[in-house]
């Protein structure tokens, strides 16, 4: 008969060999339950709340990059609203400028950033020009392509567009202006080229 010292000898390495197996599994052993959190969430692409309303001027688009593509941004112009309704080369110079502004801290909290970097601006066509023509200050096909989707995507979808979402877009050479379309596809993959159609729009628009 064994003793009880032997006993109490025998399951301490019988628990010393339980404890070796489970680390040979790769399995540590605990004695509280474990909480890693939750799983790290996406981007919100969304900004709660409206335009600020410290700034002055009026309401306007535009589109900024989040997870890879465009999604609209509601923000306040810092022109006054007159000049934004009358003509199309302030629209388009006031929609530039605030593609050209880092992103307000909500806005980088929900994802955004903008790949338009300055100096850029936006003028009217020169002589010669269709009316609803727009130039960069630098040739829109030189631009970065989700840069150029950015600035496409914004002024086709306002004052400044033409018909079907479009914008006519030349930059300070000689090159031909080329009608650029906004698409769902353009949107989806900003970083590809964006659409040219005819230059010249439809008879009747």
């Amino acid at each position: 008969m064994r003793s009880g010292t032997g006993r109490a000898a025998a399951r301490l390495l019988a628990a010393a060999a339980g404890a070796a197996l489970l680390a040979g599994c790769g399995i540590r052993t605990t004695s509280v339950p474990v909480d890693a959190g939750a799983a790290p969430s996406r981007a919100a692409c969304s900004v709660d709340g409206t335009p600020s309303q410290t700034r002055p001027g009026v309401p306007l688009r535009v589109y900024l990059v989040c997870g890879s593509q465009l999604e609209a941004v509601e923000r306040r112009s810092a022109l006054p609203e007159q000049r934004l309704g009358g003509a199309r080369a302030a629209t388009a110079s006031a929609l530039l400028m605030e593609l050209q502004f880092e992103p307000s801290e909500a806005e980088r909290a929900a994802g955004f950033s903008t790949a338009v970097k300055g100096p850029l601006v936006a003028s009217g066509g020169r002589a010669g020009d269709p009316k609803e023509a727009l130039r960069l200050s630098r040739q829109p096909e030189d631009l970065a392509p989700v840069a150029l989707a950015q600035i496409v995507c914004t002024f086709a979808e306002s004052a400044a567009g033409g018909p079907g979402r479009t914008v006519l877009l030349g930059g300070p050479g000689d090159y031909p202006l080329q009608r650029y379309r906004c698409t769902e596809q353009l949107k989806d993959r900003p970083d590809g080229a964006a659409p040219t159609v005819a230059a010249t729009p439809p008879p009747g628009t």
